[in-house]
């Protein structure tokens, strides 16, 4: 049996996030980059990239996966697990490597780019034994980090980008909405955080029939696992009084969005209550701040002034904010576009932004728990839009 490197199977009709002409125009800007530097052809490699310049987003699983830029073509690179998905799932050309021969992945990407090119990878992503590899298969001539400009271009969201944020968001309500009714003493973080997860997966489906639906989760915390913003789920019951952390986090076709909420069960004692007013009016007062022409640092500072005025700032866990776009939990970062004091990037519109103060007081102290509220804010050309809907403050989020 003649068994290939490399074939390309297409089968079934293309269906994207996007239309074509939204990819073509990311891709335009990306080729003006690489001609600019003198690249001849682009690897991505990350999850995030090889999204927002093709519209597939690949499933790994120890497989490495690629997209190939040059300034006339633009291919996926898969694995043969896969089938036809990628090709239906992207834009451009898909080439599948198969696994009878080791290091077919690179003879793939070689059959698009050639020996001895400038090449451009993302030094982010790629990992020292892969960068071997490319060395050795490409010969490249010369090599260039993308990754950098690839973000900054990633910061700034197109209108359709805009559009599909904007009911991500929604989305999160709806499931801010499914946890809120189903808050009772007695019942675990695990219960709470399916309804929200189901609710906002059948509100995806209703608004993209055409998705593909995955990696939408829930993290519902309560008592002492409101300490971390990122602590999974458990099965800890709810108690009367107990301090809960909302948040629920839709995936729309690699496109994450997020609500995030302090809550408590049935009643809130007063230090508690203390704690939570504050950080309620940082997080107003910090929405305010989200406007062209001010920095991230700038932002940060006076926040940081805000909780310092009121003895909170030591409370403070990490920055106050960051871009949305092509994210996820695991792959995406824009760190470009993060309300930290080391960041000076200057708000534009169009970049996409949260406002997510958070305090922590230790286990022993009155007002023990740990606080966050969440709203996602399109800079536009005199302030912001709140895109986020799900109330905050005690009025609304005493439940149970």
């Amino acid at each position: 049996m003649d068994r290939p490197q490399m074939y390309r199977f297409h089968q079934g009709e293309k269906i994207l996030p996007f239309a074509a002409e939204e990819y073509d125009a990311r891709l335009s800007r990306l080729r003006a980059q690489m001609q600019a530097q003198g690249i001849h052809a682009c690897v991505l490699t990350s999850m995030h990239n090889i999204a927002y310049y093709s519209g597939f987003l690949y499933c790994s699983f120890g497989r490495p996966y690629g997209l190939v830029v040059t300034q006339s073509e633009n291919v996926t690179i898969s694995a043969g697990i896969d089938a036809a998905q990628p090709w239906r799932r992207c834009h451009g050309d898909t080439i599948t490597y198969t696994d009878w021969e080791r290091n077919n992945y690179w003879r793939a990407i070689l059959s698009v780019t050639g020996e001895g090119k400038h090449i451009g990878y993302e030094a982010d992503h790629l990992t020292l034994a892969q960068k071997t590899l490319m060395d050795s298969v490409l010969k490249p001539a010369r090599t260039t980090d993308v990754a950098p400009g690839t973000m900054r271009q990633r910061m700034h969201k197109s209108l359709a980008e805009i559009d599909l944020i904007r009911h991500g968001a929604q989305v999160a309500d709806v499931g801010g909405y499914a946890i809120r009714d189903a808050i009772k003493p007695g019942l675990r973080e695990i219960d709470i955080a399916m309804a929200g997860r189901d609710a906002m997966e059948l509100e995806i489906a209703k608004r993209f029939p055409q998705a593909e639906y995955r990696d939408t989760w829930v993290w519902f915390q309560s008592g002492i696992n409101t300490d971390g913003a990122h602590n999974p789920v458990t099965a800890r019951q709810l108690h009367c009084g107990d301090i809960l952390s909302l948040n629920t986090f839709p995936m729309i076709s690699g496109y994450y969005t997020a609500l995030e909420r302090t809550m408590f069960v049935q009643e809130v004692d007063p230090a508690s209550l203390k704690i939570w007013e504050a950080n309620v009016a940082a997080h107003a007062y910090g929405m305010s701040l989200l406007k062209p022409g001010m920095s991230c640092a700038e932002v940060t500072q006076k926040i940081n002034s805000f909780f310092a005025e009121r003895d909170l700032l030591q409370y403070r866990t990490f920055g106050y904010g960051h871009s949305f776009g092509v994210l996820s939990h695991y792959y995406g970062r824009e760190a470009g576009l993060e309300l930290r004091e080391d960041i000076d990037t200057v708000l534009e519109p169009g970049m996409v932004i949260s406002m997510e103060p958070m305090l922590t007081i230790p286990e022993g102290t009155p007002g023990a728990g740990g606080y966050r509220e969440h709203d996602i804010l399109l800079i536009t050309e005199d302030g912001n839009e709140n895109l986020t809907g799900y109330p905050y403050g005690p009025d609304f989020n005493v439940v149970g």
